[in-house]
């Protein structure tokens, strides 16, 4: 039987966010069993807490190119690649602090949270893991997007993409720890260099660069390398993974998904919240 896990210890990670630009400091604590993961700004008067689990989908905020969580001043922006990163390391239970509203960018991919977490080490606890069974097709669709789960024994990720400027790419998994720390973690988001100089114009992307984003250019990434062939595909997989696990647990099932982003992956969210509350 598979056990809940935690870290056995914090770890602290600092940087600056993708969209806002703005330092961060977070922190990875450990957390008991059966807690979930749990959003805590410690910037904000009383500590305010976001739980993974039990929050609302209705309380994502409407925000480009990330998935924004809460309400008002309480905002935790740009959760995805962290809770990738908790996801394909299989961390059921975690207390995340931070002193701002984005949480740092790094890389542009998940490979420095999944770093740090494994630096902090693994603690085995005493409850069994929880998952999510889908045990009927469950699929969202919007306009030209597709997103769709059916039954599997295991978790499986196929991501079709095609981007202006990048074209068709194909990225299929069958995601373990192993796989997703050396296949999709190093993944890093990406945009074509139109929408780079139209994000900046409406004050977006002021955290981003080079370095940590693919700018993709008429013939490749604008002062950097691919990491691998397929990276956009491999990132939306990333992505997808990320947002899923708001959920509140790993899924067991076959994800199929056509040109997906941040909004239909927390259709599929709010979905897969009805299907547990029934």
């Amino acid at each position: 039987m598979m056990r809940q896990r935690t870290i056995k210890e914090p770890v602290t990670i600092e940087g600056i966010g993708l969209q806002t630009g703005n330092q961060v400091s977070l922190t990875i604590k450990p957390a008991p069993a059966g807690s979930g993961i749990s959003f805590t700004r410690t910037d904000i008067p009383d500590r305010p807490r976001i739980c993974v689990g039990s929050f609302d989908p209705a309380d994502v905020c409407q925000a480009e190119r990330r998935t924004a969580l809460g309400f008002g001043p309480l905002q935790v922006q740009t959760t995805e690649h962290l809770l990738a990163a908790l996801s394909g390391l299989s961390i059921d239970n975690a207390i995340i602090e931070l002193d701002n509203s984005e949480l740092p960018g790094l890389d542009g991919s998940a490979k420095g949270f999944v770093d740090i977490i494994k630096k902090a080490g693994f603690l085995e606890q005493d409850s069994p893991k929880r998952y999510l069974e889908v045990r009927d097709v469950v699929w969202c669709v919007a306009q030209d997007s597709m997103l769709a789960i059916f039954p599997d024994t295991y978790f499986k990720v196929s991501y079709t993409l095609s981007y202006p400027g990048i074209g068709a790419q194909y990225f299929s998994a069958l995601v373990d720890e192993k796989i997703f720390e050396e296949a999709i973690a190093p993944a890093r988001t990406f945009c074509s260099e139109a929408e780079a100089l139209e994000l900046l114009k409406r004050g977006l992307g002021k955290g981003a660069n080079y370095e940590n984003t693919l700018v993709m250019g008429a013939s490749g990434p604008i002062k950097n390398t691919l990491r691998f062939p397929d990276e956009p595909a491999r990132h939306k997989v990333l992505d997808l993974i990320g947002d899923l696990y708001l959920a509140g647990a790993q899924i067991k099932g076959y994800v199929v998904a056509i040109k997906s982003g941040h909004k239909l992956n927390m259709e599929m969210v709010k979905k897969l919240k009805a299907i547990q509350g029934a």
